[in-house]
């Protein structure tokens, strides 16, 4: 039965029962539309099961009076598409949404009509109902009210912290446009607000955020060590917008509302002077954190990067030009996302997948846990202190540790006994923790008749099979599994093995382990990969995958192999043009006949990269050390692709983690292109 959602002070509520939801941030009007679908198969794959996306007003009405809900613009589109794919939507409505969008999303004419912004100004607010208006016409019956999609509308972004009105004025301000949000029928269950940094809520629910980094800073050194890898019943990150300004309160008392969040950066968009790179490690150590400090919504900015679409009177980017401290690439928003620009998966897309599979299948149980944090005060800077914590009800719960903290390396852990805090406390056998791990363990666990009372292996996902159901767990230990009387089916697989697994369900679920993206679309499971590519699968398929055959037993996995014959995709680059401070490039490129899609593999040494196809500049990117990335399909498979390197100087304002090669105080140059196919 179809009840609702709704809220009480420690977790969100979904048809009556405690719900735990994961949410990832993808914004449509930033990627191919041709690909959406693709991507939010992708998304759901990872154990999201909310997308959040900001509405950007620039994007829609550049020019007043004139609307553009086509292409990569089409929102109506976007809602049907994630509502095929099963995914529930947070529509973040702004009309502000900063997002690193030029002028935070308000359009240049809007800039200039020379009203008072962000308040109960009488023109403002009747620009604002406009647009609204045009957007509800593009979502109209996909409120979840009329069976659609959409549940959650986030008002406003930030306020009273970058920008608008503080106090009173501004709780009324953001009353004033939840009434008017609901008045246009933007009517859910779920109205929230971005509380941290002294933003003002106006009575909807805070959601908060936490970033491994802050490419915003306007330092180019290396940053505080970061508070987001300690246990802690902080919610407010004050790096977040800090070079606007740092604010250590909040408006809202943190005891009235569930610890929600929206904004744990996925990865981190880079600025011209400050290039942090986000690993999946960094990520996913964050993340366990915030899961082990008690978060009730595990909510993901941004999990799927993508491209700044073409303005019609100026680049739609961040920059310095329009008032802001920094300077942003001009297309590129990749973010270091899960799902990176161009949709290729990444490393920390498996590191969040763990969390995301657990949490589908048991985040109602951890939802209803209160968190324990052992020892309460550790500082980031502390090498020494096992960072510990627990959630838990006096019955059972999850011991949580964790030895990571980005940029410092801390010391390992012998003979570690973790305990379980209950009425009769749970203790697990000695450990050893090394350096940069994390990770936690159940203790006294129902699954189903059974009783788990403690492993040292972390439960992944429940596999509803015709006869039986299987847990799987993982990690590198002995799992030692103590039950308390009769032992469930389990399956326990290594870590790598777990960073591969897929859930996916057919007549069945069905656990497949495989190096590429695995999903199930129409009944049929479907796979990436190279010419040659294989998957393990439990149980047994009624039938191979499309071009698979099954070739042998692997304990109690089925192996299933697909091999290829076709030609492979070929790059050869030249020197176009050499100048002092740019060198111009060319590539040609040949394409397999059976490709899905080529990846062009471009290392270079320089402080900057444009991409350019036909005369039109398609990519761009700001040197960080790593390889960029471009999809050969999102362009179409194009012939010839011009690269324009520019210098990087030892003396420029930059901050990076890793710099390249310098020769005489300069780098600019292509280092390598490669190619990767991938096929379905």
């Amino acid at each position: 039965m179809r009840t609702g959602y709704t809220y009480n002070k420690h977790h969100l509520i979904k048809d009556g029962t405690p719900w735990f939801p994961v949410m990832g941030e993808m914004h449509y009007s930033r990627y191919c539309e041709r690909y959406w679908e693709e991507s939010l198969r992708k998304i759901k794959a990872g154990g999201i099961t909310i997308v959040s996306t900001y509405v950007i007003w620039i994007h829609h009405e550049e020019e007043e009076g004139v609307f553009d809900f086509e292409g990569c613009r089409n929102l109506e589109k976007f809602i049907l598409l994630c509502r095929k794919v099963g995914l529930s939507v947070f529509l973040r409505l702004g009309p502000w949404v900063h997002g690193e969008v030029r002028n935070g999303g308000f359009p240049d004419w809007l800039m200039n009509k020379g009203i008072a912004l962000r308040t109960d100004d009488g023109q403002y607010l009747e620009l604002v109902e406009r647009f609204w208006n045009r957007v509800y016409q593009q979502v109209q019956g996909q409120m979840y009210e009329d069976g659609g999609p959409v549940i959650g509308i986030q008002i406003e972004n930030e306020y009273g912290h970058v920008g608008g009105l503080r106090g009173e004025a501004g709780e009324q301000h953001m009353r004033r446009l939840t009434k008017l949000a609901k008045k246009i029928g933007f009517n859910v269950p779920l109205y929230t607000a971005t509380g941290w940094g002294g933003a003002v809520i106006g009575d909807l629910l805070p959601v908060m955020g936490g970033y491994c980094e802050a490419p915003w800073d306007q330092r180019l050194t290396e940053l505080e060590l970061n508070e987001n890898y300690v246990f802690s019943g902080k919610r407010n990150d004050t790096n977040i917008a800090s070079d606007h300004h740092m604010e250590d309160t909040l408006t809202f008392d943190v005891e009235d509302y569930p610890y929600l969040t929206a904004e744990l950066g996925g990865g981190l968009q880079v600025t011209e002077h400050r290039r942090p790179v986000a690993s999946g490690s960094d990520i996913g150590a964050m993340s366990l954190v915030k899961l082990g400090s008690g978060v009730a919504l595990l909510g993901y900015y941004m999990y799927h990067g993508g491209s700044n679409p073409k303005g019609k009177f100026s680049t739609l980017q961040e920059s310095k030009a329009t008032g802001y401290l920094n300077n942003l690439p001009e297309i590129n928003y990749d973010f270091n996302a899960p799902i990176r620009q161009y949709g290729q998966i990444s490393n920390t897309y498996k590191e969040l997948k763990l969390l995301g599979l657990f949490l589908q299948d048991f985040g109602g149980d951890i939802a209803t846990l209160h968190e324990e944090i052992m020892p309460p005060d550790v500082k980031p800077e502390d090498i020494y202190t096992l960072r510990t914590s627990s959630r838990h009800d006096h019955e059972h719960g999850y011991v949580f540790f964790n030895n990571y903290q980005r940029r410092l390396q801390l010391e390992e852990h012998s003979d570690v006994i973790l305990t379980g805090p209950c009425r009769k406390p749970v203790s697990f056998p000695p450990i050893q923790v090394k350096s940069k791990e994390y990770g936690f363990f159940p203790y006294n666990m129902k699954l189903g008749k059974y009783k788990l009372i403690s492993a040292l292996a972390t439960p992944l996902c429940k596999l509803e099979l015709k006869d039986d159901a299987y847990y799987v767990f993982y990690g590198d230990r002995e799992p030692l599994f103590h039950w308390e009387a009769e032992a469930a089916n389990t399956i326990h697989l290594n870590r790598n093995e777990a960073l591969n697994a897929w859930k996916i369900t057919l007549d069945q679920d069905y656990l497949v382990i495989a190096d590429n993206y695995v999903w199930e679309q129409e009944g049929e499971v479907c796979i990436t990969g190279g010419k040659e590519t294989e998957i393990r699968c439990f149980p047994e398929l009624n039938q191979p995958p499309a071009g698979f055959t099954k070739e042998e037993k692997d304990g109690i996995f089925s192996v299933y192999r697909r091999r290829i014959k076709t030609c492979e995709s070929s790059v050869v680059s030249k020197v176009l043009l050499e100048e002092s401070d740019i060198v111009t490039y060319e590539l040609k490129l040949t394409y397999g006949d059976k490709v899905n899609d080529c990846l062009i593999h471009i290392e270079y040494a320089g402080d900057k990269l444009d991409v350019y196809s036909n005369d039109e500049k398609i990519s761009d990117h700001f040197y960080t050390g790593q390889r960029f990335e471009i999809s050969a399909r999102y362009f179409e498979f194009p012939s010839n692709i011009v690269l324009k390197v520019k210098a990087l100087y030892e003396d420029m304002p930059r901050f990076l983690e890793q710099w390249p090669v310098m020769k005489d105080g300069k780098a600019c140059e292509l280092i390598s292109v490669t190619v990767q196919d991938q096929y379905i």
